[in-house]
């Protein structure tokens, strides 16, 4: 598959545009199809980086996990239910995210190119890739003090992997992926007496 154009390319058009715009998923799934997988994961990102209404972190990570899901059953082209497609964000979300990392998005690009694109067409690597970000993407969905960003990055590197076709930085997101779930696992005891102080504190 040829390198069409790239994440900070995808990202500016994106951000082109006034601030109070509204977006929706439908409209950003329909205009870049071609790299849908890739860039809803990283729209799907803000609410991890960029301060926005709470509760929104935890939307974040549960279409995280929808999208792995598809990938996970083989679907070409991520769905969202109507009424998460035609759930409405400002444009000025999506301007806050591109400033932030556009300067990094740059140093990362010069690394980036399509290489190992079996990563992406094969089946059972589609799966495995499917599986983790339903993984990641339930794990960001809770509460979990000081996992956020981690997460985030993490996605990240399966975002820019999709997008720029890139096999070795999807093999990254593979190699930390497994590594922060498998941390969490081992210290789930303590991150379970934390959720029930946090919902304590809460109820």
């Amino acid at each position: 598959m040829s390198h069409e154009i790239s994440t900070r390319i995808l990202l500016r058009e994106l951000a082109d545009g006034s601030p109070d715009d509204e977006l929706t998923f439908d409209l950003i799934l329909d205009s870049f199809r071609h790299r849908s997988y890739g860039l809803f994961l990283l729209i799907v990102l803000i609410p991890v980086f960029i301060p926005i209404p709470a509760g929104q972190g935890g939307f974040s990570g549960l279409l995280i996990a929808l999208i792995g899901a598809q990938m996970l059953w083989q679907m070409e082209h991520p769905w969202v239910p109507k009424l998460i497609g035609q759930k409405t964000f400002k444009r000025s979300h999506v301007i806050n995210f591109q400033r932030t990392f556009d300067r990094w998005l740059g140093y990362i690009e010069k690394l980036c190119k399509p290489r190992y694109e079996y990563a992406f067409d094969h089946t059972w690597a589609r799966a495995f890739s499917g599986l983790l970000l339903v993984l990641l993407g339930l794990l960001l969905a809770l509460p979990i003090p000081l996992t956020n960003y981690p997460f985030g990055l993490i996605i990240l590197a399966f975002s820019l992997g999709f997008i720029e076709r890139d096999g070795i930085l999807l093999g990254l997101g593979w190699v930390f992926g497994i590594a922060e779930i498998a941390v969490l696992f081992e210290f789930s005891g303590l991150i379970i007496q934390m959720l029930e102080k946090f919902l304590a504190y809460l109820f």
